[in-house]
């Protein structure tokens, strides 16, 4: 499974919906798939799959506001 699939698979999990496999836009706080409680529940999902560590005190909402950004953000901080 490519990474970019294991990111939105766990994030699939946390919002407990597969919308968020078939629009990469799909604005997740805004449609109240994500908030302060599942963002955490999401970075410690994150931290489990890959070993990533994120910080909720440096955490800015729109840098996770679409799968996209996410999947970008996590392959950004995990390198090639």
């Amino acid at each position: 499974m490519l990474r970019s699939e294991r990111i939105l698979s766990r994030l699939a999990e946390v919002a407990e919906t597969d919308e968020v496999r078939k629009d990469a836009n799909l604005a997740l706080y805004d449609v109240h798939l994500l908030d302060s409680m599942k963002t955490v529940e999401l970075m410690v999902a994150f931290e489990e799959e890959f070993g990533v560590e994120l910080s909720p005190a440096e955490f800015e909402p729109a840098d996770w506001a679409t799968p996209s950004k996410i999947v970008a953000d996590i392959e950004r901080r995990l390198g090639p």
